[in-house]
């Protein structure tokens, strides 16, 4: 993929939808909270992409819009509060027991 404003955009719009669809579904779970919801790992890696990719733009010398920047700005704040996320039991998921996952699971 050519790294360029237009595919930013692209990856900025579906992590945006995508985080929509999460609290839709932890609506539909019972509100749970979204920090409770194991899908909150891959929205994680989605949008430490989008920071890396943002990082790769910078440097590529492409002309950078403010508005543009605001948003590479906003993703990058996000990212810095769920970097470090954990299972609430500060466990990995590889380390868990059955019963320990289908807690975190909501199942």
């Amino acid at each position: 993929m050519a790294i360029n404003i237009q595919n930013y955009v692209k990856i900025a719009n579906f992590y945006n939808e995508m985080a929509t669809i999460l609290s839709a579904i932890c609506v539909a779970k019972g509100g749970i909270a979204l920090e409770n919801y194991v899908g909150r790992f891959f929205a994680a890696d989605v949008l430490e992409y989008i920071v890396e990719y943002g990082n790769r733009l910078k440097k590529s010398g492409e002309k950078i819009t403010p508005e543009i920047q605001s948003v590479m700005d906003l993703f990058e704040k996000q990212f810095e509060k769920v970097k470090t996320l954990v299972t609430p039991n500060q466990k990995p998921i590889h380390e868990m027991t059955l019963e320990e996952f289908e807690k975190i699971m909501n199942i």
